[in-house]
């Protein structure tokens, strides 16, 4: 393979290159190798279709047998460790014993998480590539272009393509983290790392509060993000930018507003609230960032459970869908010399793989109803056969008539 490069704008060029078209055996032993992907694929796909339907079914009972066990508490109710080991619910707001801050841009907020977002300025190469026929060989031209964007990522230069001139810093003077309270509370319980850790409605701070005389010197404040540069409409490469999100307000007087109401289920052991084994085998430990009562908190996680189980079995359809194709892709290698017969096996291999995928996806999970939901999959399969059965025992009347 060979290359050729034009420069022209210092902030994109073009480069070409050339490659031989690849023979018969060359492409056949390609194709080889998707075939093994495809018989992969397959089975990875049955894998997903039929675990899915058990997932389902052991997901739902955990939901039910939660809900005809939960014990509904008040907002403002003490603790009664009667309930100690059972499953609770309760919607009440949540409290912090301490503000979050960071000392280096005087933030407070009263919050379960403040999250502090670092972006740099720095260059982004995007390449377009395009390929064509000349000469009984494939030519590839590829446009590469260089922009100066905010990113939140580090992007190391020295994988461009032409790096002279478009260098980025190898480091970030600042980083990103997210700092969580150590204790959050609601009502007389504290509550668990799997809790916390659901509470993710994070909001931008704003900063129209902020006034330049508590600002270090090397700060400037525009659209709510802190500036390391006095000039934030016109950066340069290396710059950096904070914005600064908070999620789960805990203060009673705060100014960003009230502290947020969560609905829990979850466990009671003394004062805190834990993970829920079930008999079927899941475990419930369940935060909604609204007031739900405990029949809208399980009818949402159904909810749920039922569109997760009709999004895994879409994608089991697709990775099906998909490893037909992959398979049967050497019978198009045998036939590609021949243009018209190759278009011809192309569409109809597409229409194979489409109608062998549904077929068999519907197979597969009507087998993983039969092996997780037998009762049900024996009543189905009556009622489907009952017009059968009306038909043939109408017959013999037919006849005597």
């Amino acid at each position: 393979m060979s290359s050729a490069q034009t420069f022209s704008d210092p902030n994109q060029h073009k480069r070409v290159s050339v490659q031989s078209n690849p023979g018969f055996l060359e492409r056949l032993s390609e194709t080889a190798g998707g075939t093994l992907v495809g018989v992969g694929l397959f089975f990875l796909s049955i894998y997903v279709l039929f675990t899915n339907e058990g997932r389902s079914v052991q997901t739902a009972s955990s939901l039910d047998e939660g809900l005809s066990q939960v014990v509904s508490l008040r907002a403002f109710s003490s603790l009664d460790l009667q309930n100690n080991n059972r499953l609770v619910h309760l919607s009440a707001q949540l409290q912090t014993s301490q503000p979050l801050h960071d000392p280096n841009y005087r933030v407070v907020v009263q919050a379960v998480k403040l999250k502090r977002q670092v972006e740099m300025y720095q260059w982004v190469e995007y390449r377009e590539s395009k390929d064509y026929q000349e000469d009984g060989e494939t030519k590839t031209e590829t446009t590469y272009t260089y922009n100066t964007e905010w990113k939140s990522e580090l992007i190391n230069s020295r994988n461009f393509d032409k790096e002279i001139g478009h260098q980025n810093p190898s480091a970030m003077a600042v980083e990103s983290v997210t700092v969580v309270a150590p204790e959050v509370r609601v009502g007389p319980f504290f509550l668990s790392k799997g809790l916390v850790e659901q509470i993710n409605n994070f909001q931008t701070l704003s900063l129209r509060d902020f006034t330049a005389l508590t600002l270090d010197p090397f700060l400037s404040i525009d659209d709510d993000y802190f500036y390391h540069t006095q000039y934030p409409r016109r950066p340069e490469v290396g710059d950096v930018r904070v914005r600064f999100s908070f999620a789960g307000l805990s203060g009673e007087t705060s100014r960003l507003g009230p502290a947020q109401t969560v609905s829990i289920v979850a466990m009671q052991r003394g004062e805190q609230l834990m993970p829920f084994k079930t008999k079927s085998g899941d475990t419930l430990e369940i935060l909604y960032l609204e007031e739900l009562s405990a029949e809208e908190v399980f009818a949402r996680e159904h909810q749920y459970n039922s569109m997760k189980t009709w999004g895994l079995r879409a994608a089991g359809w697709a990775l099906m869908f998909l490893s037909i194709q992959l398979t049967m892709r050497i019978i198009y290698t045998l036939v590609d010399w021949v243009p018209i017969l190759r278009e011809l096996v192309s569409v109809g291999l597409k229409i194979f793989a489409l109608c062998v995928s549904c077929s068999l996806s519907l197979l597969t999970i009507g087998v993983g109803w039969l092996f997780y939901r037998p009762l049900v999959a024996a009543a189905l399969g009556a009622l489907a056969l009952l017009p059968v059965f009306l038909a043939r025992s109408g017959l013999p009347a037919k006849k005597n008539e």
